[in-house]
């Protein structure tokens, strides 16, 4: 099993000094990833359902950092200067949000400066106010936008005479270079719960990512044992073997104060029944768990990473 850890997008952990303390920690502890999200503005209302929330909005609660996304690819690319090792992943890009010509470039140049440690995690998005106001591609077509560009990703980056003729993007005659450090080209991993995201696992992606372990996305080992069943078939579909798809699973830890409830939840309580979790997840199919150490306070965030490394990463 390899792990990961989600970089904070708003707060005093968001500022320069503490997300690279932050990173760096997660470099020298031996975590495998980090993971950066993407918004590029947040409407003040937003009527598009959140689906990582149990109300359906990414909003409640009072979340006074609701608003604040600092870009993906350039907190990426930041980081990818103070660190060494671990592997930086968008996760997930809203693929449909920017020129497909353009983001390969951006990709590919990253990849290549931080000497391969490019993982590009993707997905549909969620949220119809954010394409609209960013003049994306239609809403209703995001599906087959993302299809496009990720294909079109994959033939500029590897191609030495890069064509491409879709409904969305097309190009030929031109030289796309430099190509990515990574053959045949960085990672993709295809974030997203439904039926649709698991084809386009199938079909696209090197990993599965979804997200799972909270309320509104239980995602138990029975139930992803049962969708890993669903992708498998359409990757023998597609001509790919199952086996190189892996499965990268987005998770809290929950702190043993926060599980108060009669049914204890996933990743929560002593080191002994997070690690029972993890064993189960890994033999359901699992191969990375990133997990949510964020705190108000950098420092609090550390000493949460520092923990885990120390009690669980050794034991697993």
């Amino acid at each position: 099993m390899q792990f990961g850890f989600y970089l904070p997008n708003s707060g005093e952990g968001a500022q320069p000094a503490a997300l690279s303390s932050i990173a760096r920690l997660g470099d020298r502890l031996g975590f495998y990833c980090m993971v950066a999200p993407d918004h590029i503005l947040m409407p003040r209302q937003v009527a598009s359902v959140y689906p990582y929330s149990v109300t359906g909005s990414i909003l409640a609660g009072g979340n006074s950092g609701a608003g604040e996304w600092p870009e993906q690819i350039t907190t990426l690319a930041y980081l990818a200067g103070v660190t060494e090792h671990i592997r930086l992943v968008t996760s997930v890009m809203i693929v449909p949000y920017r020129n497909p010509l353009l983001t390969a470039k951006m990709l590919a140049t990253l990849d290549l400066l931080s000497s391969g440690r490019l993982i590009v995690g993707a997905g549909v998005g969620w949220m119809q106010e954010e394409f609209e106001l960013l003049d994306a591609p239609p809403f209703a077509q995001r599906g087959e936008v993302t299809d496009e560009y990720l294909q079109a990703f994959i033939e500029l980056w590897t191609a030495e005479n890069p064509s491409f003729d879709g409904k969305h993007v097309q190009f030929s005659n031109i030289i796309f270079q430099p190509k990515p450090a990574q053959q045949p080209h960085p990672p993709i991993w295809i974030g997203g719960q439904s039926r649709a995201a698991l084809r386009r696992a199938a079909r696209l992606g090197n990993a599965w990512h979804p997200v799972g372990a909270i309320p509104a996305a239980p995602l138990e080992p029975e139930e992803l044992t049962e969708n890993l069943s669903y992708l498998h078939r359409h990757a023998q579909r597609a001509g790919r073997s199952p086996d190189a798809i892996q499965v990268s699973m987005k998770a809290p830890l929950y702190d043993a104060a926060s599980d108060t409830g009669a049914t204890r939840r996933r990743f929560s309580g002593p080191p002994d029944a997070v690690l029972q979790d993890i064993h189960d997840y890994a033999q359901a199919g699992v191969t990375h768990l990133i997990f949510d150490f964020r705190s108000p306070n950098h420092a609090e965030t550390e000493e949460r990473m520092t923990r885990f490394a120390q009690e669980i990463m050794p034991a697993t």
